[in-house]
């Protein structure tokens, strides 16, 4: 059987509320297959999103004062999961997939993702895995990549974040995903070494077409989005 297609966009720095906008009208073209599957690889400025789990803004342990002197954004948005930051250095990725007609489980889903991370980690000379009751790929008890996920109609949204040269410090300002004994790292902090982003996402579009059987439909888009 043909594997599907899957668009890419490589869209560089992007504002995290741009990024949402961007998300939402895709998801609904998806869902009225005008646009095959689509895959956005991105960075965003300094931010700090609030899942729609109970408590989450709480985890924001920083000031607001402290926030603004860090020109550090904060919203709320609709992905499953607690709080989690994102910045420069740190590679995020959002599919947007239709998981119908063959892979309409979410726990799945997210093991999926959890796999691609885990590859690209075994790229780098890391042994990466998973921690039972946790989301999220794990090298140790430090987390290096994050999960949250939005599934409609099963036409995915959100995804994942990857920590490759990010400042892990701006993650002092939060209790990352809600998880207070565990900590944070990096491919940067893990290697000893800061590593291309583009070098990464070519690995992980590498591994996310394998592990979703997916192939990429024509040219990859890239886009140098600036950030207003």
């Amino acid at each position: 059987m043909a594997k599907r297609e899957i668009a890419v966009q490589r869209l560089g720095l992007v504002r995290y509320a741009d990024a949402l906008e961007l998300q939402r009208g895709l998801v609904e073209e998806r869902k009225a297959g005008r646009i095959p599957d689509t895959l956005l690889l991105l960075q965003h400025p300094h931010v700090v999103t609030i899942g729609v789990r109970k408590g989450g803004a709480a985890n924001i342990v920083a000031s607001p004062a402290r926030l603004r002197e860090l020109a550090v954004e904060v919203f709320e948005t609709g992905r499953g999961g607690d709080v989690t930051y994102h910045g420069p250095g740190q590679l995020v990725g959002y599919p947007i997939l239709d998981l119908r007609p063959d892979r309409q489980d979410v726990h799945r889903y997210v093991r999926d993702l959890e796999e691609v991370m885990i590859r690209v980690c075994a790229d780098h000379g890391l042994v990466a895995g998973r921690i039972q009751g946790l989301t999220g790929a794990w090298v140790g008890g430090d987390k290096i990549g994050a999960i949250g996920v939005r599934i409609s109609r099963w036409i995915t949204s959100h995804g994942f974040a990857f920590n490759v040269n990010t400042d892990l410090e701006y993650f002092r300002l939060i209790v990352p995903c809600g998880i207070s004994d565990r900590g944070v790292t990096s491919l940067a902090k893990l290697t000893g070494r800061m590593h291309s982003l583009t070098d990464v996402e070519d690995r992980f579009l590498q591994h996310f077409v394998d592990v979703f059987e997916r192939e990429v439909a024509g040219p990859v888009g890239v886009k140098a989005t600036p950030v207003s």
